[in-house]
């Protein structure tokens, strides 16, 4: 993407990639009531215009609600995004629960805090979810970051695993659905930036961001100079599995059944 482009041409080609995802993966379908998780980064405020506006052109109907938790933080202030809130026209709630003292009390001071906040965080979400009668909890997951968990993972995990783009969480109460796990980060940044989104920020990433996960970044960055379509060739290859070129026994006696 080019800095030139238009809002009109980024919004297109950002609409056109999550319809794809939605009509694939079955993201979005009748009758859905979406709880939206807007936390306040660029990731989320793009996730919530992109869903509204491609909630007008579905040949069916779906709600949206707009979730924001507030976690607490110091010099936390959510004047801006609520006020964006109320002129996007969505319908919206913001939750108030204080997890920054649990992840205080959990967490050595040099540690990332990143996993148990994001755990918490999402618990908040479910619950709320099922409060305001929403079947699925959308979030604003994006193509790179798949990718980084999928070498967090092979890297440090010993595992092949990236992200879903659709899937039941843990007690079974929620689908959890990302409906911009094909984008690219820098569409959204750049959306972002066209829309003039307030932006919240943690301090918590702020002062201590996951070192690996921004290793792999940097990872990326750095193949992709020599290979400029690095990302969507290793998006395409989460498309193409091959279980049976692979080592796990498991997976190759269910096949073999």
């Amino acid at each position: 993407m080019t800095p030139i482009d238009t809002l009109d041409a980024l919004e297109h080609r950002l609409l056109k990639t999550m319809a794809h995802t939605s009509i694939v993966h079955r993201v979005l379908e009748p009758s859905d009531c979406i709880a939206v998780a807007v936390s306040g980064g660029k990731d989320s405020y793009g996730l919530l215009y992109l869903l509204d506006r491609l909630r007008r052109r579905l040949p069916f109907s779906i709600q949206l609600i707009a979730v924001h938790v507030a976690q607490g933080q110091p010099g936390y202030d959510g004047a801006p995004l609520r006020d964006w809130l109320q002129q996007c026209g969505v319908r919206f709630e913001i939750v108030t629960e204080d997890t920054y003292s649990i992840v205080r009390q959990h967490i050595a001071d040099d540690a990332t805090p990143c996993a148990l906040c994001s755990r918490l965080r999402r618990g908040i979400l479910y619950t709320t979810a099922r409060r305001l009668g929403c079947n699925k909890v959308a979030l604003g997951h994006h193509r790179d970051d798949a990718l980084c968990t999928l070498l967090l993972n092979l890297f440090y995990a010993g595992k092949l695993q990236a992200m879903p783009a659709k899937y039941l969480n843990d007690e079974g109460t929620c689908l959890v659905i990302r409906p911009l796990i094909e984008a690219a980060e820098s569409d959204l940044k750049r959306l972002a930036e066209l829309l003039q989104v307030p932006i919240v920020p943690c301090s918590f990433c702020g002062s201590r961001p996951d070192a690996k996960r921004a290793a792999m970044s940097r990872l990326l960055g750095e193949l992709e100079r020599d290979h400029p379509q690095l990302r969507n060739v290793m998006l395409g290859a989460l498309k193409n599995v091959r279980p049976s070129h692979l080592l796990d026994v498991e997976l190759l006696e269910r096949l073999a059944r």
